[in-house]
């Protein structure tokens, strides 16, 4: 049997894999909880290392890091897939039942900002359905405290705006 590090790096790919969407390092954090297979500081080590060896990329924001599989870690899964005991297996698929809606809601809603070269705030917003961009709006403000607030607001408020805009702009 494989070593226990090198399996948390499979459960991951692996994870990724049967996502079909990015995933958070919260939501791969609490697999690893919930199941009682190791702490929180072996899963970000676990992270980290298939990061630098470019088997996950990772997208960050000012409050969310997120996860896909590369191709290198696809063709690695493929190579190693027969290390993944049925039971891990078994207790991904669940987890996955259990979580799917929510997990695909929390990462097709994303807000982030960033400082502009006018000493600025530019605040983007999306929201995003597997591999479609449904919106992508960019708005510049004056502080990051309102920068804050948008990112913030933008997880329950996203319908709203979306739908005003499409009534707005097909009239």
């Amino acid at each position: 049997m494989a070593e226990p590090f090198t399996i948390y790096k499979l459960t991951i790919l692996y994870m990724l894999d049967k996502a079909g969407f990015p995933l958070s390092n919260t939501q791969i954090s609490n697999f690893f909880l919930e199941k009682e297979y190791t702490d929180y500081f072996r899963v970000q080590e676990v992270i980290g290392d298939l990061v630098n060896a470019d088997l996950i990329n990772f997208e960050s924001t000012h409050s969310n890091t997120q996860y896909t599989l590369t191709a290198a870690g696809k063709e690695t899964l493929g190579f190693f897939k027969d290390k993944i005991t049925d039971g891990i297996e078994s207790d991904v698929k669940s987890f996955f039942t259990d979580n799917k809606l929510e997990f695909r809601q929390e990462n097709s809603i994303l807000a982030d900002y960033y400082r502009t070269t006018d000493r600025k705030y530019a605040v983007r917003c999306q929201v995003r359905s597997e591999s479609t961009t449904i919106i992508d709006l960019t708005l510049s403000v004056g502080t990051k405290e309102q920068a804050e607030a948008i990112c913030s607001n933008w997880k329950n408020q996203n319908e709203d705006v979306y739908a005003y805009l499409m009534d707005m702009l097909l009239r």
